[in-house]
């Protein structure tokens, strides 16, 4: 991987720049890597928007939230205001062909034509059509122009594809980034490194060696204002359909010829590919969906979804989803991949837990815990392997657990970087390796839609979880059934 050199020059466009995302992680992630001079003097960073702001608006609005999400260590007043300096606005209603966008137009002079452009969509999917043609007629696409399409891309298979063919009309597959921060976090960047530069690792990397599997992300807050986004998403559409199916793709696929992104995402594409289909019969076997009630989270009592919602508001949309899941490959054979996304759960937790088998045969007296190894995504990212070690003393050969326990950030002595960082300067770069395939996201939506036409399909209500647990105890059940149990003692 590239170390922090500087990039080429840049026009960077962000279509609905005054919402949440651009606030909280994508100005503060430009802000970083301005900090470490990856990006020059002459670049551009344009928020584009229906509201009427100034430059001197938007630039308030961006050094406030500089303010808020980036530590106060990292903060130099006098970068803080060069980097201010970078930022422009422009009024614009993307979605409709309108004078409105002759403010952005004028920002694009021809002497920036030779100038990387970037387009990044921060808007509802349902606009990443529109908006392209509009870039289109505006002759706003150049030959070293890219476009960013955020996550969900579309709301089930039918909508996925008709968004894909939309945007290909004015984008080569080459030049669209389907972004996934999860991909940009570096602990999942180090999945690759991890299995493919140790041998020790990937020589049991396989269904002799491994008994199952556990992904898990989990999370502490509720709905947080987004209710009538995410009461049309529930957790499996926001969380398992594009995260979690891309982890799993990276711990489960074989070793691609080479590092370049069609050769990786190849091998990501088999995965999803092998995965076993499921049918509407399988469903009540392998799914589990639920919602959360009243309780304690850190301490605090918290409201119940449909509290959140709104008073009146019923809804059997799904805040928690656990999946029992199969890749049918010669590597895997029986290994069950669990899947697990909720919300007002008791940590905030994102992790992959590889279960080893146990031994076949004790010569200690007594059974003896399994090796497992837990790669922590967030927070403090890390690996842990747990081993089986003499416990120190003269009272003969006892054993008990220890970990071998590494800390990232500790073992490298650096700040761990936002995803975005990483994805931001890639788009920029044209390297797509860490973004999404049209067939890929098409692929994950072909394995989950099932799931969701059967929950669609049938009468009844997500299984009840309080806030602050580990979900619905059908969660429990679901992998009980092979045997197994949940990682529930993370802190």
């Amino acid at each position: 991987m590239p170390a922090m050199s500087e990039i080429e020059t840049f026009d960077y466009v962000v279509f609905g720049a005054t919402g949440d995302l651009t606030m909280r992680k994508l100005l503060p992630a430009f802000y970083h890597r301005f900090r470490d001079k990856q990006i020059p003097d002459t670049a551009r960073i344009i928020g584009a928007a229906r509201s009427q702001l100034s430059d001197e608006d938007f630039r308030e609005r961006a050094a406030k939230a500089l303010r808020r999400f980036v530590k106060p260590d990292a903060l130099d007043e006098a970068l803080v205001q060069r980097f201010l300096g970078m930022v422009f606005y422009s009024s614009v209603n993307g979605a409709e062909a309108e004078s409105s966008w002759d403010n952005l137009t004028r920002l694009f002079g021809d002497d920036s034509r030779d100038k990387i452009r970037v387009f990044y969509l921060a808007t509802s999917p349902e606009l990443y059509g529109r908006i392209c043609e509009n870039l289109a007629t505006k002759q706003l696409i150049t030959p070293s122009t890219r476009v960013v399409l955020e996550k969900p891309i579309g709301h089930d298979l039918e909508t996925a594809r008709h968004i894909n063919d939309q945007v290909g009309k004015f984008f080569a597959e080459s030049s669209i980034f389907r972004i996934d921060h999860y991909l940009g976090k570096e602990t999942v960047q180090n999945l690759i490194a991890l299995r493919f530069a140790n041998p020790v690792f990937e020589r049991l990397w396989n269904a002799d060696a491994i008994d199952h599997v556990q992904i898990t992300a989990a999370e502490t807050v509720g709905v947080e204002g987004r209710g009538d986004y995410y009461d049309n998403s529930g957790a499996l559409r926001d969380m398992i359909q594009n995260h979690l199916l891309q982890v799993l793709c990276l711990v489960a696929m074989e070793p691609p010829g080479s590092l370049d992104a069609d050769n990786l995402r190849n091998e990501k594409l088999k995965v999803l590919r092998a995965l076993k289909p499921i049918t509407a019969a399988d469903v009540p076997h392998v799914a589990v969906r639920g919602q959360y009630g009243r309780g304690s989270v850190g301490g605090d009592i918290v409201p119940a979804y449909l509290e959140e919602l709104g008073e009146g508001r019923q809804s059997d949309t799904e805040t928690f989803v656990a999946i029992k899941a199969e890749v049918h490959s010669w590597r895997w054979g029986s290994v069950p991949f669990y899947l697990r996304s909720g919300k007002r759960l008791p940590s905030k937790v994102s992790e992959i837990v590889v279960q080893f088998r146990e031994t076949p045969w004790s010569i200690f007296g007594s059974k003896l815990e399994p090796n497992r190894l837990i790669i922590r995504l967030q927070p403090e990212e890390g690996i842990q392997l747990s081993i089986m070690s003499k416990d120190p003393g003269p009272d003969g050969m006892v054993l008990r657990p220890a970990n071998i326990d590494v800390s990232f950030e500790k073992a490298f002595s650096t700040r761990y970087p936002d995803a975005y960082e990483r994805l931001l300067m890639d788009t920029v770069r044209g390297d797509p390796v860490l973004f999404m395939r049209r067939d890929e996201v098409e692929a994950a939506w072909t394995w989950v839609e099932p799931i969701l036409k059967a929950w669609e399909s049938k009468s009844g209500t997500p299984h009840h979880y309080s806030a602050g647990t580990w979900g619905p105890d059908a969660a429990r059940a679901l992998i009980q059934s092979s045997g197994h149990a949940w990682r529930e003692d993370m802190k």
